[in-house]
């Protein structure tokens, strides 16, 4: 810290050792934030700390009587909120001027209400972080320097110090506040990671599918594996151990003990010196493990560390040389190795029989894998009585080989799969269409399949696993600020026409149940029609439409209009019929939602009008159109950042468009640093991980409604929404390449097709 004059300094001192010394916060914030005015010469003092449950900014204290509480969004919306969700501290010398306030951020606004209220005019404002180990736990805020003028570095950096202080205290009193019972995810709790409601979920999750909490905590809820370790070692007051891929177990272990052994025993010989043994194993409180641990004389004594059970596989795997597998992979190669060898003769080809207990079992091991590794899709594709039988899954939108099944079983393999399907497997020169209902775990999983027939008299077999689950917060779509406040507005109406729109695949049901599950309250009826429900909702009344026996999406539409709904969604506009029921509903009181497949917000527009869709109508009902693609994001466990080349940041910025970007306010220079994918076991070595949205959000305002009734052409309807504040999808990808979540050739990948 820079040298401060002797007596702010020793004032400074003073505060910071009260701080330590003070019992509980409430001590703390009473007794020293006078002195931290008369310290900065400050109007006022608030010290806000973070709502892990609601992910907002709670006043623990402030100065003024004008407000008792206030509570702030953990977003751009406001200087507290944009202090918090960057970690940056930031100084304001005038917080009515925007250019300033943008300068930081194009989102950050004044709220200037409580001026307007109270009388009180602001003028400066500091903001810095309350962090503890790198995680923001809340804010100080400092409003007004009594003598004028900006608060300075010394300011800047004794609010630091103070901010660092606040946040030991922080993480103590949060640890000290929940049960005195110790959690294994206490770490996460203390910290902000992770709120009580979300653990509750983790645990609800975890039971009903049969898994253990911290794999649904790391693989649903993206909780960082370092920070769940550091929770877990804290928790048994043991060291943890991350495999990183470069560790090997030591030779005289190696020599001693077998791959089987410790596999089985989940145990991790990690090192030996003249003092201790180092072992990792997941349960270090487990005493049958322990004794026997102890048996097995490792070294003088030993020290434990905590370790995920991955990460033992993983390690044991590498250091037996042990060729790496899914345990999935694994177990479907021991079913096939049951399979008879079946080798054709002449022009006879003899067939295993579909009944075989083996084979019955490696279509159930295909499903369950295809299930545990999380795919969208199986596909089961014969090459003859040569070649072997390929099982490719998608994993976030990409095919992947996953294993080989001998070809004088590929016919016995689909046969199985049709008759859990519940299809004539002896029609084999037309497609067909049926679904398979599968247990795993406690939990049913529906798989859509279709069978088609192809060269040389073979069959493939594609199947959709529809795995029913619960809707995802709209807060968690990954929506920006400007999208999330306008779909919330849209929402909130009683009537009108919100179209969600891109191919196939691209989560355009997913992001309608999103905006229903944000709506759906008792005192609202919703219906919906889709083909078929993924997705359930308590409190939605869902139809599967049935279009072979005329039930289609028309069809349910006008059932619904005599059923007193007040919100309908259907699963897609597919034609002309279906369209004009939608939007004569919109007009009539009732607030519906659809999807089209278009390629572009501005495009949907046209797409209707084709239909013959009354332009009057439609521009009266139209609330706004969502665009979406889903891009692979980069594996947060070994994404690597980097520093842009001249030649690429300026591709990224002509392709953003060089005025826009200069409104993102993001800093071009030396510092600017993107991620690209490195590979690691959690990934599969691919560098991605999971799937997020990019968005184009057309919101129908007076120009765009204008247009629609003129029949104006796309480009003019783009360049309207664009003054509307509309970002496109390829914008949207790259604000989300700043950020960290993917990479340009992710993004292009989608919004160049």
């Amino acid at each position: 810290m820079a040298m401060l004059g002797s007596d702010y300094h020793q004032r400074l001192a003073e505060i910071v050792n009260q701080i330590h010394a003070a019992d509980n916060i409430r001590d703390i914030i009473l007794n020293q934030t006078p002195r931290l005015m008369e310290l900065f010469d400050a109007d006022r003092v608030t010290v806000y700390s973070l709502d892990a449950n609601t992910r907002q900014l709670v006043s623990l204290f402030k100065t003024g009587s004008d407000v008792n509480e206030i509570r702030l969004p953990l977003d751009h919306s406001s200087i507290a909120g944009h202090c918090a969700v960057s970690g940056q501290t930031t100084n304001i010398h005038d917080a009515y001027d925007p250019g300033e306030l943008t300068g930081y951020h194009p989102e950050l606004r004044f709220d200037s209400r409580w001026d307007q209220q109270t009388g009180f005019v602001t003028r400066q404002v500091l903001v810095t972080p309350v962090t503890h180990s790198g995680h923001v736990l809340g804010v100080l805020q400092l409003v007004n320097r009594r003598a004028g003028g900006a608060f300075t570095e010394e300011d800047i950096e004794a609010t630091a110090l103070i901010a660092e202080t606040l946040g030991i205290a922080f993480y103590n009193q949060r640890r000290i506040g929940r049960s005195s019972k110790p959690n294994k995810f206490g770490h996460l709790l203390d910290t902000g990671l992770m709120s009580e409601r979300t653990l509750e979920e983790a645990v609800s999750h975890a039971r009903i599918n049969n898994r253990p909490i911290a794999a649904v905590l790391l693989e649903k809820f993206r909780i960082p594996r370092e920070e769940l370790l550091r929770s877990l070692a804290l928790y048994y007051n043991t060291q943890f151990f991350l495999y990183d891929g470069t560790q090997v177990m030591p030779g005289e272990f190696r020599d001693r003990f077998s791959y089987d052994r410790l596999k089985k025993l989940r145990l991790a010989p990690l090192e030996r010196d003249d003092r201790a043994a180092r072992v990792a194993l997941e349960d270090p409180s487990d005493l049958e493990k322990v004794d026997l641990i102890r048996v097995m004389n490792l070294g003088p004594r030993v020290e434990y560390a905590v370790a995920l059970p991955d990460d033992i596989e993983a390690y044991l795997r590498a250091s037996y040389g042990v060729q790496e597998a899914t345990a999935a992979r694994t177990a479907l190669e021991e079913v096939l190795g049951e399979l008879s060898v079946v080798e054709p003769t002449g022009s006879e080809e003899p067939e295993a029989n579909e009944s075989d207990s083996a084979i019955v079992r490696a279509a159930s091991q295909v499903i369950k894998d295809a299930i545990q590794i999380g795919a969208s899709d199986i596909h089961v594709e014969p090459y003859g009585e040569r070649d072997p039988t390929l099982i490719r899954f998608r994993v976030d939108g990409v095919c992947h080989v996953h294993q080989e099944v001998p070809p004088g079983h590929r016919k016995a393999l689909v046969s199985r799969l049709k008759i859990m399907a519940k299809l004539d497997i002896a029609e084999k020169r037309k497609p067909q269409d049926g679904k398979i209902r599968f247990q795993i775990g406690g939990k049913l999983v529906e798989l859509r399949v279709a069978t088609v027939p192809t060269a040389g008299g073979e069959e493939d077999v594609v199947m959709r696993i529809l795995a029913a689950s619960e809707p995802i917060p709209l807060e968690r779509m990954h929506l920006s600020e400007r999208n999330l406040k306008i779909i919330q507005e849209m929402a909130s109406k009683p009537y009108g026409l919100i179209l969600c729109v891109g191919p196939t695949g691209s989560g355009k049901t997913t992001t309608l149940h999103s905006v229903l599950g944000h709506i759906n309250r008792p005192e609202r009826k919703i219906w919906t029609a889709e083909d078929p429900v993924e997705i359930t909702q308590a409190g939605l009344r869902q139809v599967e439409v049935k279009p072979k026996i005329g039930f289609d999406f028309a069809a349910a539409m006008r059932s619904f209009l005599r059923a007193d709904p007040d919100v309908i969604m259907v699963g897609e506009m597919r034609d002309r019929e279906t369209a004009q029921i939608g939007i004569e509903a919109s007009l009539t009181g009732h607030l519906v939602l659809s999807t089209l497949h278009t390629n572009s917000a501005p495009e949907t527009i046209s797409r209707l009008l084709e239909m013959e869709i009354d332009p009057f109508n439609f521009a009266d009902s139209l609330l706004g159109i969502l665009a979406q693609r889903l891009v692979r994001t980069l594996c947060r466990e070994c994404k690597k950042a980097y520093q842009p080349k001249r030649e690429e940041l300026h591709a990224l910025m002509a392709q953003y468009g060089e005025v826009e970007f200069a409104g993102l306010g993001v800093e071009v220079g030396p510092g600017l640093r993107l991620f690209r994918p490195a590979g690691c076991r959690s990934c599969g070595g691919s560098g991605y991980r999971g799937r997020m949205a990019l968005h184009e959000l057309l919101a129908a305002d007076v120009d765009v409604k204008r247009l629609i009734l003129k029949g104006a052409s796309v480009p003019e309807i783009r360049d309207a929404a664009l003054e509307g504040g509309m970002t496109t999808l390829m914008q949207d990808g790259i604000q989300k390449v700043l950020a960290g979540h993917t990479d340009m050739a992710q993004v292009r990948a989608v919004c160049m097709r």
